[in-house]
């Protein structure tokens, strides 16, 4: 599965921003996705998924309640909608269909 995410930059504190991942050779709709997001020195981490089946969802505790992700199966598309951005969101952030196939990583910046 090749996945290309976008939708990251540079927001303040507060701000939103929508990261959205395209699979361009293969549907989605069969796989559990998640995205993940590394900091500088830091290792890779979870932060949210989306099941295969009914859409369950799951979130990292330091997300939740402020972000939120979905998919679209007919644009095969997954998306994570990120409010009340802090500077420690700043990552490069990665969709995962699971549990082998990764996408480039996004860049998401917020300053203080």
């Amino acid at each position: 599965v090749q996945l290309q995410a976008s939708g990251g930059g540079l927001v303040q504190a507060g701000d939103s921003l929508r990261l959205s991942c395209v699979a361009v050779d293969r549907a989605l709709s069969s796989y559990t996705m998640g995205w993940f997001r590394q900091a500088p020195g830091k290792e890779r981490e979870f932060v949210a998924a989306i099941g295969w089946s009914h859409d369950e969802t799951y979130y990292a505790d330091s997300v939740k309640g402020r972000f939120t992700i979905s998919r679209d199966n007919v644009k095969n598309t997954l998306y994570l909608q990120m409010n009340s951005l802090k500077p420690e969101d700043t990552a490069v952030y990665y969709c995962n269909a699971a549990p082998y196939y990764w996408g480039l990583g996004t860049l998401v910046t917020v300053s203080s």
